[in-house]
């Protein structure tokens, strides 16, 4: 699977930036593949009161294997489009931590 321009930028400083599409209020939460040039997950927790944010933090920081302080929201806080900082990782272990290719 190719990886698309984009999706995971390194800022310079030992960080990356990862562009999401959520889909909130699913079954349960999992990397379910790549959609135009953002990462699709689906979240359990409800769009409701932050608990899709605070459940998508959760999330990404053990498929990581980060603390959960080292993950950001970055933007789209309301959105299902939502930029995310990892601290301290590379775009290359995102990649293989989220299992993006096989």
């Amino acid at each position: 699977m190719a990886i698309p321009d984009g999706m995971l930028r390194p800022d310079g400083s030992g960080n990356t930036l990862l562009k999401l599409r959520i889909h909130p209020g699913a079954k349960r939460s999992a990397v379910t593949g790549i959609f135009g040039d953002a990462v699709k997950l689906d979240l359990q927790a409800p769009p409701v009161d932050g608990k899709a944010n605070a459940a998508l933090i959760k999330f990404l920081a053990e498929k990581l294997h980060l603390p959960k302080s080292a993950v950001s929201l970055k933007s789209g806080e309301s959105s299902r489009d939502k930029v995310v900082q990892a601290v301290g990782i590379t775009p290359e272990e995102i990649i293989s931590f989220l299992e993006l290719e096989s």
